[in-house]
């Protein structure tokens, strides 16, 4: 058959004769294909990447070039020292980063449960079992329930077959299928009612058909050509260090050549002013950042895995906390992909039922106030009937085995009681029919038959209702079925009828005279924390959209008791119909997307992402990968998710729990703040030694305050013992409360330029007026005043960095809240008091002792910088205030 016909539209008669003539074996790239059929796992990207690749890719960093660069030239000029230095940064950096993107995959690896599924198969007239990836179009498979599709089939038998098809199009009700052809064009998978799709799971029934589709050309297989084809997007944490990267670069660059042109004007030579102007490139280059960008992206990923957020990659642990919108799944993720009975109408009223998914636990209520469901005889009776007319069971460990809606009646009824009557015979439920009948034994007089169906079919064969036989009014009772439905339940009709002791099969035509006894209405139920999640989400100012593959009716009943606010609902299908400006305005207020196909989902976060949003996606069926991978960051869970979903996704929820994403937010967050403190820090104190190095050069000094090495010590041993344990501050308060930061932002804020400028000119004056004061009035020794200049410059940096504790808050109320700062300011201090005091040191540093009275002076000059920022700060927040007012 030739790809433009729709399978769905066949008949039998083409779908075996077109067959015929186009039977085909398995191509080498089907059979490598295992997307479609057991999952995409990490260790195929082990094989296609390879260990190499993940440690290479951690140099890929503009700022890493620059420090490459660096190295190289000073490898050249025989600076051996600084080319150790820089090339040990930069290979920490990768270490870092690969280790932990290491961990990440490990734990990733830990959740996958990879399914290598068999199928049944007839071939010369043989039933054979083979693994699901020799199938060829052609082949007749059959399955039955708990088996798993094993490819696309175009079904020709059928017998009560029902088939949770939730991972492929987001429906969390079982559908029922037949053989049927359909018409129309463009219909969507949920309504291909004769088709058996790949990977999705028999609940009920048995099913014959002929293989249409295998391996990419199946429809899980185009979702995975979607994937292919969906844009990998750069993270707003890359783009703005990227940007911060160039930026950088090119002000080094140029302060560089600047000063290697205004040396040869002031008469210096050639490699002179060349080896001065290095030294002021390496100065002013943050050697350390990368690796401490790293490290706080690190300390994110262990701090998010232990509340069950994995992330796959290092920058994702920021993206998180610069979300706007968070487009999520509606089966399995919002809800818990568990049909649950929450309300039963009898002829003695309305019953309430708590409790949620497959457990046994729960409550009844009648007008608000909770009751004994033995107290009410239709109530019981209502339960039994769900209970006894029934296939399903229980799993021990949780769970059903069955159909889902069968299941919810099983858990409903176990609320009450359990009920034993033993089964004589039975109808099974058939879709054409739509109800089941069983047969019990009920006592030595009489038998019993209990029926249960939609509520149009159960309620036509009823002539009275239990409990007040004299009055039976249908019409009353299919608009209370109606109303049920609109509010996005799926109703099931109860009946019975007495017949003798005799009778021992129960046949089609004793399926009238129906006594009716109760509706139940089930739904897929709304995660409990999902609600108090939504509310953080609102309050973060991040916007929550969901997107489903289930009914629109299901899909704004959801909304509603979760918070989630809509102006109406748009299917798949008015999409579809929709031009991309059009959408562009809907999406300003329409929250709730039902029907959809991965491709919607898809152009949903793409329209999202052009309108300046941050977009995190969360999902656990195969159809939400396209839309993963889209995404800023894809949120797969690792319970419940494919393994298509977690291989494109940013982020594994180890526990499915879609509150755990809002604490992910939270860390995200955090480590941006982390980041910002350090380039807060970090930047002023390169930059003053950078500009150390330019003024002597324009001042012409011979012996300037700093000399090279001491430039190194400096950017080494505080990049380690004062930049590193910046990423261990506590997170401040309120993170939460604070709306997301604008994608395009800089990390270079308005506020952290102007403290570059003003710390940094601070330190540099400070610097040269001591060491000119030390030379020229107290006549110190050049090596003594170059001792005092850079104990200076490191002071400087330890008072600095508590005022670096909090960009815009004043921090004398937290001044020791980071026990890992103040370890790292006493060994820095050490390490002063080493280098200036030890002789062998002395000598290869040419440093000096200094004298008592020297180390007040310093201490004293160094901490102005603490009480002037303070001040800043403190002024800033009096101005912002009188503005707000």
């Amino acid at each position: 058959m030739n790809g433009e016909v729709k399978w769905y539209r066949a008949s039998l008669k083409e779908t075996f004769s077109l067959l015929e003539s186009n039977k085909e074996g398995l191509s080498e790239d089907e059979a490598s294909f295992r997307l479609s059929t057991y999952g995409y796992n990490e260790v195929e990207a082990k094989k296609k990447h390879g260990q190499l690749y993940l440690f290479a890719r951690q140099f890929a960093s503009p700022l890493i070039y620059v420090l490459i660069a660096a190295a190289i030239v000073t490898f050249f000029l025989k600076e051996y020292a600084d080319t150790a230095v820089i090339a040990g940064v930069v290979l920490a950096n990768a270490i870092i980063g690969f280790v932990q993107e290491k961990k990440a995959e490990n734990a990733l690896e830990s959740l996958a449960r990879m399914m290598r599924p068999e199928a049944t198969v007839l071939r010369n007239g043989q039933r054979k079992v083979i693994p699901s990836r020799e199938l060829v179009v052609g082949d007749v498979v059959l399955f039955d329930a708990g088996a798993r599709v094993p490819a696309d089939v175009r079904l020709f038998q059928t017998k009560n077959l029902r088939i949770d098809e939730s991972a492929l199009t987001g429906e969390s009700m079982a559908v029922e299928k037949n053989t049927t052809a359909i018409s129309g064009e463009d219909v969507p998978l949920a309504d291909q009612k004769n088709m058996a799709f790949s990977a999705t799971l028999v609940t009920q029934g048995v099913g014959y058909g002929v293989v249409v589709a295998t391996g990419p050309r199946t429809e899980i297989g185009k979702i995975s050509e979607l994937i292919k084809e969906s844009e990998s997007i750069s993270t707003p944490l890359i783009r703005t260090i990227n940007h911060l990267s160039k930026l950088l670069f090119v002000v080094i660059l140029f302060v560089s050549v600047l000063t290697f042109i205004i040396g040869r004007l002031q008469g210096f030579e050639y490699l002179e002013i060349f080896l001065a102007s290095v030294s002021l490139a390496v100065a002013a280059i943050p050697e350390g950042l990368p690796a401490l960008i790293t490290i706080s992206l690190a300390i994110g990923v262990k701090s998010m895995a232990s509340k069950n957020a994995i992330m796959r990659n290092l920058p994702s642990v920021e993206t998180l906390g610069s979300a706007t919108v968070i487009c999520s799944d509606k089966t399995g993720t919002l809800t818990m992909n568990q049909m649950t009975v929450t309300t039963i109408y009898t002829s003695e009223g309305w019953f309430d039922v708590t409790g949620e998914g497959y457990l046994p636990k729960g409550t009844f209520a009648s007008e608000g106030v909770q009751v004994s469901p033995h107290d009410y005889g239709s109530l019981m009776e209502t339960l039994k009937a769900g209970f006894l007319c029934n296939d399903a069971y229980l799993r021990e460990e949780g769970g059903v085995v069955g159909d889902p809606t069968e299941g919810a009646l099983l858990v409903s009824a176990l609320k009450a009681s359990s009920f034993h009557l033993p089964r004589i015979d039975s109808l099974p439920f058939e879709s054409e029919k739509r109800f089941m009948a069983t047969l019990h034994e009920k006592d030595e007089k009489s038998n019993i038959i209990f029926v249960k169906g939609s509520p149009e079919t159960i309620i036509r064969m009823c002539s009275s209702k239990y409990g007040d036989e004299e009055v039976f009014d249908p019409t009353e009772i299919l608009e209370v079925a109606s109303n049920m439905a609109s509010e996005g339940l799926r109703v099931i009709a109860m009946a019975y009828r007495e017949v003798g002791s005799d009778r021992e099969e129960v046949k089609e035509e004793d399926i009238d005279d129906l006594i009716f006894l109760g509706l139940q209405g089930m739904r897929d139920p709304p995660r409990e924390e999902v609600r108090d999640a939504i509310k953080k989400c609102k309050t973060a100012g991040i916007r929550v959209i969901m997107i489903t593959g289930d009914h629109g009716l299901t899909g704004h009943s959801i909304a509603n008791q979760l918070g989630i606010t809509t102006e109406g609902v748009l299917t798949g299908s008015e999409l579809d119909s929709m031009s991309d400006e059009h959408l562009h305005e809907k999406l300003e207020y329409v929250s709730v997307f039902a029907r959809t196909s991965p491709e919607n989902k898809s152009r949903i976060v793409r329209l999202l992402q052009e309108q300046g949003e941050v977009v995190a996606v969360t999902g656990d069926g195969i159809n939400d990968a396209p839309a993963l991978k889209r995404a800023d960051i894809g949120v797969a869970m690792g319970k419940s998710g494919t393994e298509v979903a977690k291989e494109a996704s940013d982020m594994v929820l180890a526990d499915d729990n879609f509150a755990s994403i809002v604490n992910a937010v939270e860390e995200g967050r955090d480590v941006y703040d982390k980041i910002q403190k350090v380039i807060l820090w970090m930047l002023p104190t390169n930059a003053a030694e950078g500009l150390a190095v330019m003024a002597a050069v324009l001042l012409g000094i011979t012996n300037p305050p700093l000399l090279p090495l001491h430039i190194l010590w400096i950017n080494t041993v505080t990049a380690i013992g004062l930049g590193v344990p910046i990423v261990f501050e506590p997170k401040e308060s309120l993170l939460l409360r604070r709306h997301p930061r604008p994608p395009e932002e800089p990390l270079l804020l308005p506020v952290i330029k102007q403290r570059i400028v003003l710390v940094a000119l601070l330190m540099v004056t400070a610097t040269f007026l001591l060491f000119f004061f030390e030379i020229n009035n107290q006549k110190t020794p050049v090596a003594t005043a170059q001792t005092i200049a850079l104990n200076t410059i490191v002071f400087f940096e330890i008072f600095y960095l508590f005022s670096s504790k909090s960009i815009y808050e004043n921090i004398f109320d937290r001044l020791f809240s980071n026990m890992a700062m103040l370890a790292g300011v006493i060994v820095v201090v050490l390490l002063q008091l080493l280098i200036t005091y030890n002789p062998l040191i002395n000598g290869i540093l040419d440093t000096a002792p200094l004298r008592l009275v020297d180390w007040v002076i310093i201490v004293i000059i160094a901490s102005s910088v603490f009480f002037v920022i303070e001040t800043e700060k403190m002024l800033r927040k009096r101005q912002k205030s009188k503005i707000a007012r």
